[in-house]
C-alpha cells in the first residue's frame, strides 16, 4: 500500500513538472512559434535570390493522436528556385545553412533528392522538387492535441511585395479580386519575410505580358509557370486557363 502511493505521487509529480517527451503530449498551439520560426530559417537559408514565395498556414483537423482522441496538425511550405539538374546543389546549400540543431541532410527519394531535418519540439521539415523549376520545403507538426488550436499572426502594413503585385497585375491587365492575401513570417534578425498573393481576376492571361517586367532576365519560364526579380521582390505567377495566380515575396536578410 505505502509503495503504491509513492508510485502515485512520483507519477504525479513527473506529469506537473516535466516536459511531455512525445508528440502526442505537446499541443499544436504550442508548436506554432516552432513553426514560424522554422519557416523564417528556411527562408534565410534558401536566400533572397532563391526564395519564390511563403505559403500560408495551413490546419488540418480530423487526424488521431490516440485511437481515443482526435488531432491536428500545421503545415507551411516555402517555394524555392530550383532550376532542372540543379536540385540536389540547391537543397544541400540550403541544408548546410541551416541551425547545426536541426541536423540537416540531403538523401535520395523516391522522386528525386530530398531534404530533411528537425526543427525541435517534434516539428519536421522536408524539401523536394516540384518538377517544375522549384523545391517544396515544408514545416510540419504532425498529429497532435490541437490545444488552443492556430491563430494567424495579424496582417502588417505593405512592403515592397505590395508594389511588386500590383506592377504584375497593371502589366496583365487583371485587377485584383479584393485586397490580397498577405503571409509573413519572422526572419532570425527580427524582420519580417512576406508574400502578397493575389488572384489576377478572371479570364486567360499569359506570361508575355510580364516580360518587359523581368527584363528579359526571368528567374524561371516553365510554363505555365514564369518568375522574375523587381527590386527587393520576387514575383512568381501562375498561369491556368481561367485566371492567374501571382505572388511578390521579400525575404529575409543573411
Amino acid at each position: 500500500m505505502l509503495w503504491a502511493l509513492l508510485l502515485a505521487g512520483l507519477t504525479w509529480l513527473s506529469v506537473r513538472n516535466d516536459p511531455p517527451t512525445v508528440r502526442e503530449q505537446r499541443t499544436l498551439a504550442e508548436a506554432v512559434p516552432v513553426v514560424e520560426r522554422a519557416v523564417g530559417e528556411l527562408v534565410r537559408a534558401a536566400g533572397t535570390a532563391g526564395l519564390l514565395e511563403l505559403g500560408p498556414a495551413r490546419v488540418s483537423a480530423g487526424c488521431r493522436v490516440t485511437p481515443l482522441a482526435d488531432g491536428a496538425r500545421l503545415r507551411r511550405e516555402v517555394g524555392v528556385l530550383a532550376p532542372a539538374g540543379t536540385e540536389r546543389t540547391v537543397l544541400t546549400a540550403i541544408a548546410d545553412r541551416l541551425p547545426a540543431t536541426w541536423r540537416a541532410g540531403v538523401g535520395p527519394g523516391l522522386d528525386g533528392p530530398e531534404l530533411r531535418a528537425d526543427a525541435g519540439e517534434f516539428v519536421a521539415v522536408e524539401g523536394r522538387p516540384t518538377g517544375d523549376g522549384r523545391l517544396r520545403l515544408t514545416v510540419d507538426t504532425g498529429c497532435r492535441p490541437p490545444g488552443a488550436g492556430y491563430e494567424p499572426a495579424p496582417a502588417t502594413a505593405a512592403g515592397p511585395e505590395a508594389a511588386a503585385l500590383t506592377a504584375a497585375l497593371t502589366a496583365l491587365n487583371r485587377p485584383a479580386d479584393g485586397a490580397p492575401e498577405l503571409v509573413t513570417a519572422p526572419c532570425p534578425d527580427g524582420t519580417l519575410a512576406r508574400t502578397a498573393r493575389s488572384a489576377a481576376g478572371s479570364g486567360p492571361a499569359t506570361a508575355s505580358a510580364l516580360a518587359p517586367l523581368a527584363g528579359g532576365n526571368p528567374l524561371l519560364d516553365n510554363p505555365p509557370v514564369y518568375a522574375y526579380r523587381a527590386g527587393d521582390a520576387t514575383v512568381l505567377a501562375e498561369f491556368g486557363p481561367d485566371a492567374a495566380r501571382v505572388a511578390a515575396t521579400v525575404g529575409c536578410p543573411g
